[in-house]
């Protein structure tokens, strides 16, 4: 487990908050990053269910949209994935956060990093989750492996990332999300 103690030392996580100030504009959204505590470590992966209405197949990290019941953006991502994969939260040991991104659909999410004792049984919900898979953390944060296009989309220049793992790609928002992780370690 030395590469993850050296992972985990190495890499200064933003703490999370425990409440969110309240926001006028703007919709807010938490991904939990399952990190898998094995003699060599995973990162947690789901493929989105192809009925849903959008991004449908894509591969995403459990999460979604806050919920006013929620005390945090902790709660959200730790409320969505149960609600996807039944992770129980009291399993995830809160590493920090990082920075927030846009999504395209108008959406700030917050990454909240976890580790998660191995063992868990996943149990996909069907009606949004088609498959969970684990990638090997180390292969996801390594620079060389992220591919990214340039795209102009109402005149503004965005950088798309993406990388083919075991059948699965992975690309927008998840890919950036891991791709934001590991130059934090760089």
């Amino acid at each position: 487990m030395t590469e993850l103690n050296e992972f985990i030392n190495r890499f200064q996580f933003t703490l999370p908050l425990t409440h969110q100030p309240k926001r006028s504009v703007g919709k807010t959204a938490a991904v939990l990053l399952p990190i898998i505590n094995k003699s060599t470590p995973t990162l947690l992966l789901t493929q989105r269910s192809p009925l849903l209405r959008s991004h449908a197949g894509q591969v995403a990290f459990p999460g979604g949209a806050k919920d006013p019941e929620d005390k945090s953006l902790v709660s959200t991502a730790l409320r969505e994935a149960y609600e996807e994969v039944a992770i129980p939260p009291e399993k995830v040991q809160i590493l920090g956060q990082l920075t927030p991104q846009q999504s395209i659909g108008g959406y700030e999410v917050t990454p909240i990093v976890g580790l998660l004792p191995d063992g868990i049984n996943y149990q996909p919900n069907p009606s949004e989750v088609a498959d969970v898979f684990e990638v090997p953390l180390f292969d996801a944060l390594s620079l060389h492996q992220h591919k990214y296009i340039d795209i102009n989309r109402a005149g503004k220049r965005n950088r798309v990332f993406f990388y083919w793992y075991n059948g699965h790609l992975i690309w927008g928002l998840t890919a950036s999300i891991i791709h934001q992780l590991a130059l934090q370690l760089k």
